[in-house]
C-alpha cells in the first residue's frame, strides 16, 4: 500500500473519530496515532494535514492537535432538482473519455489505458528536471503568455519545417490544445471533418464546442483522400481534425503518396487541418514520417504535440504550431481561458527535453513498445486466431482488432472485465454508426509482457460459451 493510501485510510478513521468528539477536544498524540494504527509518523502527519486542510482540527504547538467548531458536519442533504431543469441539454459526454466500466477491481490487467506504465515513464529523469527547475530564482514568476520562449524553440526545432519559436504557443497537454483549436476555428453548428474511426476525446471535444462531427473512412494506409475531398464539397466544412503518424486507435500511418493530397484537398476547401502528433515519440524502430506541417507553405496545417504520452500523465506539456493570423486567434483564446501554463511545469519540460537522458529514454522506450507490441499480438494470434488484428502498427501503444462477425463490443468488453481484463469497447472511436465491432487493446499500460500473455489466455476465456 502506498503512503498516500495510507494516510487518505488513516484520515478516514480520524474524521469517524472526530464525528464523536466534541468541539475543543484533544486527539490522541501522534505517537498514540502510530501506535494504534501501525503506520510511520510520516502517514500521521499527512493525515492530520488533510484533517487541518478541510477545517475539522487544528494544531497547536507543543499542544496537540484539537477538534474545531466547524468539524460538526451537516448530514442534510441540499435539494438540487432545480439545477437540472437550468442545465438543460447536455453538450460534454465524458463517457467518450473515460468509457463506461468504471473502476476496474483489483488484480485486473489494464488493456484499456492511454498512458504508459509506470515501469516505462521516465520518473527518475523527470525528477530531476522538476528539482532544477524549482531551483531557478524565477521558477515562480508570470510566464509568457504564449509560453517560454526557450520551450517554444525547442518544439520548434523539434517539429522542424523552418518554424521558429513565434509560430508556437504552449498549451496545457493535447486535449487542451485541441479543444482551444476547435473553438478557435469553427462556431457552433459547424461540421468538423474526422477520420473513422478517430480518438474519442476528439469527438468529444468537438460537440462541446458545439461542432457536428463528421466521419470521413479511412484504410490501411491512412484518410482517404478521395472520400476526404467529397466530404468538404457536401459538408463545406472548415476544419479536418486528423492524425497522420501512429493513428489512434489503428496505429495507422498516413501513406507518402496520401500526404500532400491531403492538405491539397484542404486547401482547395478553405480548410484548416488539425495535425494531431501526439505519437511522434512512441514509434517502433522504422522511420518516422515528417509533419505534414513540414511540407505545409501556406498555413494550412496547424501541428499539435504533447510530452504526455511519451512521458507521464501528469506532465501536460503540450505545444500548438501555426502559421498566419490563426495563430494570433488561438493566442487569443489562450489568454481568455487561463492566461498561461504553469511556470514551474514549463520549465521542467524545458529541463527534460534539453537532457541527454531524453533521448535516451525515447531510444529504450521504443524497444519496450516494440517488444510489448509484439507479445501481445503473438499471444492473442494464438489464443484468439479469429480475431482480425489491423496491422502490426509501426509505433503507438495499442492494437486494433476486430471481432468475428455478430460478436458485440460492449458486451464483450463487460465480459472481459468479469474475466480480469479492462478493454476498450471500439463504439466510441465512432462518431456515428459502427461498420463492424472493435476493440482498442493497449499494451503500454499492463505492468509487463507476462501480464499481456496472461490478458491474452482471459479474452480467449471470456469468448467462451
Amino acid at each position: 500500500m502506498s503512503d498516500s493510501s495510507s494516510s487518505a485510510e488513516l484520515a478516514a478513521e480520524m474524521r469517524a473519530m472526530i464525528d464523536r468528539l466534541a468541539p475543543g477536544d484533544r486527539l490522541p498524540s501522534s505517537r498514540e496515532l502510530v501506535r494504534r494504527h501501525q503506520v510511520g509518523p510520516g502517514t500521521v502527519a499527512r493525515a492530520i494535514a488533510m484533517l487541518a486542510a478541510e477545517g475539522l482540527v487544528v494544531t497547536r504547538s507543543g499542544s496537540g492537535t484539537y477538534v474545531t467548531a466547524r468539524a460538526r458536519r451537516r448530514t442534510d442533504v441540499a435539494d438540487t432538482a432545480w439545477q437540472t431543469v437550468t442545465l438543460a441539454d447536455r453538450s460534454v459526454d465524458t463517457r467518450l473519455l473515460t468509457g463506461t466500466a468504471g473502476t476496474a477491481p483489483a488484480g485486473t490487467i489494464l488493456l484499456d489505458g492511454g498512458y504508459l506504465h509506470r515501469s516505462l515513464q521516465p520518473t527518475r529523469i523527470l525528477t530531476a528536471a522538476l528539482a532544477r527547475a524549482a531551483r531557478r530564482p524565477d521558477a515562480w514568476d508570470r510566464a509568457p503568455a504564449t509560453g517560454l520562449e526557450a520551450l517554444r524553440t525547442v518544439f520548434a526545432a523539434m517539429i522542424g519545417g523552418g518554424l521558429t519559436a513565434d509560430d508556437l504557443l504552449i498549451t496545457s497537454g493535447g486535449q487542451s490544445a485541441l479543444s482551444m483549436t476547435f473553438r478557435a476555428i469553427a462556431a457552433p453548428g459547424d461540421p468538423v471533418l474526422v477520420e473513422s474511426p478517430t480518438y474519442p476525446g476528439a469527438i468529444a471535444a468537438a460537440r462541446a464546442a458545439g461542432l457536428r462531427p463528421v466521419p470521413v473512412p479511412m484504410d490501411a494506409d491512412g484518410l482517404r483522400p478521395d472520400l476526404l475531398a467529397d466530404a468538404f464539397a457536401l459538408t463545406r466544412a472548415r476544419l479536418l481534425y486528423c492524425q497522420p503518424t501512429y493513428h489512434n486507435p489503428t496505429g495507422a500511418v498516413l501513406a507518402p503518396e496520401r500526404r500532400t493530397q491531403v492538405i491539397d484537398a484542404a486547401r482547395a476547401a478553405g480548410a484548416f487541418v488539425i495535425e494531431d502528433d501526439f505519437a511522434r515519440h512512441l514509434g517502433h524502430g522504422t522511420p518516422i514520417p515528417r509533419p505534414l506541417l513540414a511540407d505545409d507553405r501556406h498555413g494550412t496545417v496547424i501541428h499539435l504535440t504533447s510530452l504526455t504520452k511519451p512521458a507521464a500523465p501528469s506532465l501536460r506539456i503540450g505545444a500548438l504550431a501555426a502559421r498566419g493570423p490563426v495563430m494570433e486567434r488561438l493566442r487569443a483564446i489562450r489568454l481568455v481561458d487561463d492566461f498561461f501554463v504553469t511556470r514551474p511545469l514549463q520549465e521542467t519540460a524545458l529541463e527534460l527535453l534539453s537532457s541527454p537522458a531524453w533521448d535516451r529514454h525515447v531510444r529504450s522506450l521504443t524497444v519496450a513498445l516494440r517488444e510489448r507490441c509484439a507479445t501481445l499480438a503473438g499471444a492473442l494470434t494464438r489464443e484468439l486466431p479469429h480475431w482480425t488484428l489491423t496491422g502490426p502498427p509501426r509505433g503507438g501503444l495499442h492494437l486494433w482488432a476486430r471481432l468475428p462477425h455478430g460478436a458485440g463490443a460492449g458486451a464483450f468488453a463487460d465480459a472481459a472485465l468479469r474475466h480480469g481484463v479492462a478493454v476498450s469497447a471500439g463504439d466510441r472511436y465512432f462518431a456515428t454508426e459502427l461498420p463492424a465491432a472493435y476493440l482498442r487493446l493497449s499494451f503500454a499500460a499492463a505492468a509487463d509482457r507476462g501480464e499481456l500473455i496472461a490478458a491474452a489466455h482471459r479474452l480467449a476465456a471470456a469468448t467462451a460459451p
